[in-house]
């Protein structure tokens, strides 16, 4: 039947133009895996373009010689082979994959015969290599760039790729995918290479293996065979689930619209990039029309009818063929060859012209969605525009999200994007690595519990990734892992992926970013200085020193108190302590400071007075000739100030410096600063580095500025800070390239900066570094109340009895000492009340006190009792 039909095609297109028989006859020979879909198109499509062509030119005459390769490089070989020794084929079109082509160029190269492949990528030296090699059909190249901008769109940071393990998918994917992540900051997680035979033992190893990592957005370019096995397992094993993101490429989206649905079953929610063409116009729509019916009566098998990119281009290789030989003799294959690559038209899969022996690359790519029984044409994407709904003059965005609703795997209808990656969990936390070297156990600390058999860690910086997690958006699971080694290489065991992250006083600098990325730094940047401490005479407000502010406050109260004494036991004996409130005032401040210069004992007229003035002068006398040793002492000592105040002196004098080991400072101090090497010295703790400064091994310490801070902390009065702040490092943590926890955790770090969680880890770890340095002999302590205690009692205790023993003698006497106290009392409230102070209270009280005065108050104050 089939047979019968084809002849009775080729009967039909010989009587609608039977003069062409007389023309020059062509034989064109096409290489094709004839049992696949695309095969089948090509061969429909190749035998329309013959019928098209024979009866639109009279002169000349085309025929078609067609061989199944099977997708075999071997069998394309002998199958060109044949093709030019038997059928005497002047050109060759076809094969699709670029190892089938490699094998027919090697061929045709000793014939001198042009292949026109239809493989969509090619080596930038098969020109070269093979002279008569041409690429008719489109490079795609560019739909890698779609990809990544799709990527990018949603805000992914990585990616797993599975690509088909061929020298056409490595071509096509090595120089371009890798290029376009990397331009839009995306990192590649897991690169899969499968072949083309994968069983299912494979492909559920491997997919596996991808579950368990964090990442969830594939992009699949492989061959429609294998894609169908990869989806088909990946549904097996719940990865077309909600939080999954598939892409599939070209080579599989072309193929959308021949899916059975078993296929389209198991690629639900899938985004597919294709190659667009025009499906309007004339000649488009009666090739659209006459190829159902072509197809459908010659493949009945196949349920869908409709061409593809590959029929459009297949049927377009052959008419520029027809086209090339029609102009000029085209005697030798040079001359068909010249022929070809000068062909200009308008074909049905896009433009077709040469550059270098290949078709200008396609620079429009449709966006689908696979939903259902079939799929969504969801927009289109043009290189350097973006993101459109139509496919000419349409509205460019450079987000996917401008096409709308996106049907995700296992979300339905739900327009939001899936995260693209999958959190820690308590089965698989996330593995942080935490350095076990620090100079100094305040930013990281380990230790091991030998009866529990585990680890603990403590620190400012753990600390902070503690309270960073604390404030995430989700629940982090996580655990730390202690490493030994350098700080480079353990940002390398993140690289490598032995570490999911890593954790403690990690300076960020530029040689280690070329392997992580560091999140914020959560300390203070800069490298400091660190010198020892020089001594440096004369301050303006020296003479306060001395004394402590207690002490200061104790003696003026002592003073005054003394004072109090003497005025109340002598006022009664003294006219001159009587009178105007503001000249008891005055003389009662004269009486208490006036001791500590001279002794008026002559004008006293009581004992009691005298024996508290004789004591109190006593203690005066010690106290004033503490003060002036004190003083003197510290006039000849000096103030803090730094030995060395910039580098520009360490190395005019050639002195020797240190820097911790374990630290990226060396490269610094030998490179920007330019210090040399034989003068550097490293160290591993801050107690080697106090000893080597004090002993002057080292003229300087060279320290980031967490550890320098802490370190002059713990040295307060041996060493300072000098210099300027060489804006370098600061601590932060480290993540792979493209981490999608990076972003979260920069949020949930500056959320902890603004709320002053850190601010307070900050202070809590200045306060736990306690001064260790004994009093300096060059440093004079201030006298405090501490050192005449013993003083202070003994004066206070003799005022304090005198004032009492006046007191029980003047009570049995006839005047009234209550009277008199309370004339102090009213004087004292006047004062008060004229100075201001609690007006309206004071003058209750006076009003108060007033009533209960005997009438004759005024004549008891001027009596004097003898005692």
């Amino acid at each position: 039947m089939k047979t019968f039909l084809l002849l009775l095609f080729f009967l039909v297109a010989l009587a609608s133009k039977p003069e062409c028989i007389n023309g020059v006859k062509h034989v064109i020979g096409a290489i094709s895996d004839c049992n696949t879909r695309v095969g089948k198109e090509e061969r429909v499509a190749m035998d329309m373009a013959i019928q098209d062509f024979n009866m639109q030119h009279k002169q000349t005459f085309l025929m078609l010689r067609l061989k199944c390769s099977k997708r075999k490089p071997l069998q394309s070989a002998l199958a060109a082979r044949h093709l030019i020794n038997k059928n005497k084929v002047e050109v060759i079109l076809g094969p699709r994959s670029w190892e089938e082509t490699s094998n027919v160029a090697e061929v045709s190269e000793h014939y001198d015969v042009p292949i026109l492949s239809f493989a969509d990528s090619s080596p930038p030296w098969a020109a070269k290599r093979w002279p008569f090699l041409v690429q008719a059909a489109a490079g795609t190249h560019l739909q890698m760039t779609a990809v990544a901008n799709i990527i990018q769109s949603w805000g992914w940071r990585r990616v797993n790729v599975i690509y088909e393990d061929t020298d056409s998918a490595a071509s096509g994917i090595s120089p371009y995918l890798f290029v376009a992540l990397q331009a839009v900051d995306v990192e590649i997680s897991n690169l899969l290479p499968l072949p083309s035979f994968a069983d299912s033992t494979l492909l559920h190893k491997e997919l596996k293996n991808l579950k368990k990592e964090q990442c969830r957005v594939f992009v699949v370019h492989t061959s429609l065979e294998l894609a169908m096995h990869i989806f088909g397992m990946a549904k097996e094993k719940n990865m077309m689930e909600k939080e999954y993101v598939w892409i599939t490429t070209d080579s599989i989206t072309s193929s959308v619209h021949s899916m059975n649905f078993s296929l389209i079953s198991s690629m639900q929610g899938v985004i597919g990039v294709r190659n667009s063409f025009l499906e309007t116009g004339p000649h488009f729509k009666s090739f659209l029309t006459r190829f159902y019916g072509i197809f459908g009566r010659k493949y009945p098998e196949e349920k869908h009818h409709e061409p593809g990119i590959f029929a459009l281009q297949a049927y377009d290789a052959v008419r520029m063929v027809g086209l090339a030989m029609i102009e000029g003799t085209n005697s030798n294959g040079q001359q068909l060859l010249e022929s070809i690559l000068k062909t200009d038209f308008e074909g049905l899969s896009g433009n077709i012209q040469f550059t270098q022996q290949k078709l200008e690359p396609t620079t429009q790519f449709q966006i689908i969605n696979i939903i259902g029984k079939h799929y969504r044409e969801l927009g289109f994407w043009t290189e350097n525009l973006g993101f459109s709904h139509t496919i000419d003059h349409g509205v460019y965005n450079l987000s996917m999200e401008s096409l709308g609703d996106v049907n995700w795997p296992g979300l339905g209808g739900r327009s939001s994007a899936p995260r693209g990656w999958d959190l820690p969990t308590i089965e698989n936390p996330l593995r942080i690595g935490v350095p076990n070297g620090s100079i100094t156990n305040k930013f990281v600390k380990v230790d091991y519990d030998s009866s529990k058999d585990r680890y603990t860690f403590s620190g400012f910086s753990v600390d902070v990734f503690n309270e960073t997690a604390r404030h995430l958006k989700y629940s982090l699971q996580y655990e730390f892992i202690p490493f030994g080694g350098n700080y480079t290489d353990l940002v390398k065991k993140v690289q490598s992926k032995e570490f999911d992250a890593a954790v403690g006083d990690i300076a960020i600098i530029s040689n280690r970013c070329e392997y992580v990325e560091f999140t914020h730094a959560h300390t203070e940047t800069g490298l400091l200085m660190v010198v020892p401490i020089l001594w440096h005479s004369s301050r303006a407000w020296l003479f306060v020193k001395p004394f402590t502010k207690a002490m200061w406050f104790l003696t003026f109260f002592i003073n005054v108190f003394n004072g109090f004494v003497v005025w109340s036991i002598e006022r009664n004996y003294c006219s001159e302590l009587r009178g105007p409130i503001l000249n008891q005032i005055g003389t009662l401040l004269w009486l208490a400071f006036a001791t500590l210069f001279s002794l008026h004992g002559e004008k006293l007229h009581s004992n009691l007075s005298r024996m508290a003035t004789v004591v109190w002068l006593f203690v005066a006398l010690i106290i004033t000739q503490s003060y002036t040793a004190s003083l003197t002492s510290m006039l000849t000592v000096q103030n803090l100030e730094p030995k060395i105040a910039n580098i520009e002196t360490l190395k005019s004098n050639n002195a020797l410096i240190g820097y911790s080991q374990r630290s990226f400072v060396r490269g610094y101090l030998e490179g920007p600063l330019g210090f040399k090497s034989s003068n550097i010295r490293n160290f591993t703790s801050t107690d080697e580095y106090a000893q080597a400064l004090r002993s002057g091994a080292i003229a300087a310490a060279f320290l980031e500025a967490p550890v320098a801070k802490l370190f002059v902390a713990k040295y307060c009065k041996s060493f300072t800070i000098a210099g300027p702040a060489y804006q370098v490092g600061g601590y932060g943590f480290a993540f792979p390239k493209g981490s999608p926890l990076l972003p979260d955790i920069d949020e949930a770090l500056l959320n902890v900066r603004e709320n002053g969680v850190l601010k307070d880890l900050e202070q809590s770890l200045i306060a736990s570094e306690k001064c260790v340095d004994i009093q300096s002999d060059n440093e004079t302590a201030s006298l405090s109340p501490q050192n005449f205690f013993v003083l202070f009692i003994i004066t206070g205790a003799t005022s304090s009895t005198s004032l009492l023993i006046y007191y029980f003698r003047a009570k049995g006497r006839n005047e009234s000492f209550m009277a008199q106290y309370k004339g102090i009392w009213i004087t004292i409230m006047m004062v008060l009340n004229k100075l201001g102070y609690h007006r309206n209270r004071l003058s209750r009280k006076v009003s108060d006190v007033a009533d209960e005065i005997p009438e004759n108050f005024p004549n008891n104050l001027h009596s004097r009792p003898q005692i």
